[in-house]
């Protein structure tokens, strides 16, 4: 045993760049999903500690789905119910320009009802000094962290925005927290007494909510019980943690999606090892015939083949784990920014370094790379010692299983189909569906490369004479060694098509959407957090002076709330509508002009795709809410297309809402002007006339499609960055299948050069050939590439989202594909066409 040690060491050493290649692909395979699942957790993580540092030891809340109650109702508990913690709370957003790109969560406390819940308001050497806080209008603690990165210290000011208003807030204190969790958790916290909260955040006379810490036992459920029963319309109970539970959950789809996306460049890593090990038996057929003819078992074979890849998968995913921290420093960025743009504010302040994902990484990296190198290991002891060391067996061989590996493939596809027609939302059947697609389209890539070889074949050798035909014949001939190279490239080329048309087709949608919801000319609203989001109120007084412009005919406006209840989240809407805005809509199903008149009467509610299919409802169904007038059941009357949110929409109209709730505010407007009006001098003379320390966004039709357009763009960074770096390591794959060639095939190309062939004209062979691999995998990869956007438009991202997306291909997305894997196999033959040309004859035929 330990000569086929020393031996597999020695073979290792002698081939130092296939080494190299090897580990590289496990390493970039590990790389891109431990970076992925790091940038998840550090978000996840972020937003964990956030919510535990604010909410505290608290239990449970008292909340309404308007976003406020009234603060008489913390009076009620303590002295009707007899409830002994229960604290109050004011929670809102501040901007600064100080502390650019954070959201600052302010929240307003009341000091001498947080013993139980805060532990850092209770004073001493690292809480509040409460006597500072209390009697410094509007004065504001922030952490150590925060004070640092702001350049701030007791007795500074900080200037913020909140909803468009300007403040001055003087900073009392710094605070230095006890421990690693509370200075993340604080590292975004404006912390202030109640009063200076609800006057910044213009709540006088209003709480966001009221923490309650209730014991979980039977006097615990008791008073529960009594708490609900008591409750005014409106208000609700809710647990703390299934409350956080239903805002991590918003973006579960989210990770899902970016999970398998990393996985595929795992899955061409594999592609990639097992493209090296079948090359290295191929390599040692006539070592390892004499091994087996001397008694060499094939039990040891095996052991000796998986020991040389388990080395090379754990060298790769120590490397893997090295890249993937660094490269999970780039990408926590995009992931928060995605996750802050179309769900809810998350402050990442770091990675969050969980072992359970090193963990993960190396068994995958390891894992995969074993699994790979199986079936090359077992061909190797299940050979004959006296056919191992023919060379013309193995290519034989591979032209035999072609057939057979298609059969499989179609198997696999049908595998794979059979899976996605199961009704479910399942996103984990999903991608298992798309894996058997992927791998069953991976199996067939011989035998249309062969076809395709055979059809190219008299057109290079009328171009190319007999270079190319010599050029093609080699790609068939060769096939055990080009058809992994080649199959990881297809897919990764089709993967990159296949997301490429998703994504043209969901921005082509969204156009179409956008060109159709956004009627009026000029929009007006509140700066927030949230990109995509809407939020605040707007001034009652400037939403008089806008809608009294001479230029304008005619205004809609927009009250949105964010709805965060048990096991739900979703956005209420109340719309007070312009006749020319009612045709933003279009509907699933219905004539538009009986549903809106429905709308108008209020006798009911309309809903988004994503609402009614993430929850199974359908026309008739009811949406229940608590309002001021207690639970209320509203009939959907409509179900309308809807890209802005993949949790929902309900919509109802302002009149209705106004009889169910009392909120008179308005988040946002549109204001339709006069036929003659300039929409740009309009916005102009609209911001003049904004007090100052005040502050909104005021946008023509055209700013905010572009603005939504940036938004989506943004959102599909992440996709952008997992698409180059698939490649890349299909790109290491077709380079290792390509150096493997050089090798392999040296006396044969040393009998070429002997027999006349010069340098060059080896030169020209050797790219020929790659560039023929490149153009095979290209062309393969576009109808595979173009299957899987089926598969991701129709059902994975319904399943996810909710959205109907109507499928657009453009020429430019399947050009590029075989450009992109033309010019790939061209890039990774470079190295070998440059070393087979320089080669010397007698060199490449000693042992002939």
């Amino acid at each position: 045993m330990r000569l086929l040690t020393r031996a597999s060491l020695r073979y290792l050493t002698q081939h130092r760049l296939q080494l190299l290649l090897s580990v590289l692909g496990v390493a970039l395979g590990v790389a891109v999903v431990l970076s992925i699942d790091l940038a998840i957790q550090s978000a996840r993580t972020g937003f964990r500690i956030s919510a535990e540092t604010v909410s505290g030891r608290a239990t449970h809340v008292l909340a309404s789905d308007v976003g406020f109650v009234d603060e008489g109702l913390l009076a009620s508990l303590r002295i009707d119910l007899d409830v002994p913690a229960a604290a109050p709370v004011v929670e809102g957003y501040a901007t600064s320009a100080r502390l650019p790109g954070r959201a600052l969560r302010i929240l307003g406390i009341d000091p001498f009802s947080e013993g139980p819940f805060r532990p850092y308001v209770a004073g001493g050497p690292t809480g509040v000094d409460v006597s500072r806080l209390i009697t410094t209008r509007r004065g504001v603690a922030l952490s150590s962290g925060l004070a640092s990165s702001g350049g701030l210290t007791p007795g500074d000011s900080l200037a913020v925005t909140v909803e468009g208003q300007a403040w001055t807030l003087p900073v009392v204190e710094v605070i230095e927290p006890g421990d690693e969790l509370a200075r993340a958790g604080l590292a975004d916290v404006l912390l202030m007494d109640i009063a200076g909260a609800q006057e910044v955040l213009r709540m006088t006379g209003r709480l966001s909510r009221i923490d309650l810490r209730l014991e979980d036992d039977a006097e615990g459920a008791a008073r529960v019980a009594a708490v609900e029963s008591a409750l005014p319309g409106g208000v609700g109970l809710q647990s703390v943690g299934t409350r956080s539970e239903t805002m991590s959950g918003m973006i579960a789809a989210f990770d899902v999606n970016l999970t398998a996306l990393s996985l595929l460049a795992l899955i061409f890593g594999m592609f990639l090892i097992y493209n090296a090990v079948t090359f290295s038996v191929v390599q040692r057929r006539q070592i390892l015939g004499r091994l087996r003819a001397l008694g060499v078992t094939r039990g040891e074979i095996v052991r000796m083949i998986l020991s040389e890849a388990l080395w090379i998968g754990a060298l790769g995913a120590v490397l893997g784990t090295v890249a993937g921290l660094f490269l999970a420093r780039g990408l926590v960025g995009m992931v928060a920014r995605t996750i802050n743009d179309l769900y809810f504010a998350v402050s990442v302040q770091g990675i969050d370094l969980e072992p359970l994902l090193l963990v993960k990484g190396w068994v995958l990296g390891i894992g995969a790379t074993l699994l790979a190198a199986l079936p090359p290991a077992l061909e190797a002891a299940g050979a004959n010692p006296r056919m191992a060391a023919l060379r013309s067996v193995v290519e034989s061989r591979a032209r035999r299983l072609v057939p057979r590996a298609a059969a499989w493939g179609a198997v696999l596809c049908l595998v794979g189909a059979g899976l996605l027609l199961i009704p479910t939302r399942s996103l984990a059947v999903s991608f298992t569906a798309l894996f058997f697609v992927i791998t069953g389209l991976a199996f067939a890539t011989p035998a249309g490369t062969l076809v395709l070889v055979g059809a190219v074949r008299p057109i290079l050798g009328r171009l190319a004479g007999t270079l190319g035909l010599i050029a093609a014949r080699g790609v068939g001939t060769s096939l055990s060694r080009t058809a992994p190279a080649i199959a990881a490239l297809v897919v990764a080329v089709s993967v990159t098509v296949g997301l490429g048309v998703m994504i043209q087709s969901f921005r082509g949608t969204l156009v179409q959407w956008l060109d159709g919801t956004l009627r009026a000319d000029v929009y007006v609203s509140l700066p927030g957090p949230g990109a995509s989001r809407a939020t605040g109120t707007l001034w009652p007084d400037l939403v008089d002076d806008f809608v009294a412009h001479p230029q304008v005919s005619g205004y809609s406006t927009y009250r949105g709330i964010d709805l965060i209840r048990e096991g739900d989240a979703f956005r209420l809407v109340a719309l007070e509508l312009d006749p020319r805005g009612e045709s933003a809509f279009d509907f699933l199903d219905g004539a538009r002009e009986e549903i809106m008149s429905r709308f108008r009467a209020g006798e009911g509610v309309i809903a988004s795709e994503p609402y009614v299919f993430s929850r199974g409802l359908e026309v008739g169904d009811a949406v229940t809410l608590t309002t001021d007038q207690g639970e209320r059941a509203l009939p959907i009357v409509g179900v309308f297309y809807d890209y802005g949110s993949e949790q929902g929409t309900v919509m109802m109209a302002r009149s209705l809402y106004d009889r169910l709730f009392d909120d008179p505010g308005i988040t946002s407007l549109g204001l339709f002007l006069e036929d003659e009006a300039n929409s740009d001098v309009v916005v102009g003379e609209l911001l003049s006339i904004v007090p100052d320390g005040r502050a909104v966004i005021a946008r023509t039709n055209d700013s905010l499609r572009s603005a939504s357009l940036e938004v989506f763009d943004r959102t599909f960074q992440v996709t952008a960055v997992l698409r180059l770096l698939a490649f890349v390591v299909a790109f290491v794959g077709v380079l290792s299948a390509l150096a493997a060639l050089q090798l392999e095939r040296a006396r044969e190309l040393g009998l070429l050069r002997a027999s006349g062939m010069t340098p060059g004209q080896l030169g020209r062979l050797v790219v020929t050939q790659t560039g023929l691999i490149g153009l095979a995998a290209g062309v393969l990869a576009v109808p595979m590439g173009l299957a899987l956007s089926v598969v991701m438009i129709f059902v994975v991202n319904k399943r996810s989202f909710g959205w109907t997306l109507n499928m657009e291909v453009g020429p430019e997305v399947l050009l590029q594909a075989v450009g992109l894997a033309l010019v790939g196999a061209l890039l990774a033959g470079v190295y070998p066409a440059w070393k087979m040309a320089r080669t010397s004859p007698a060199l490449a035929l000693r042992g002939e």
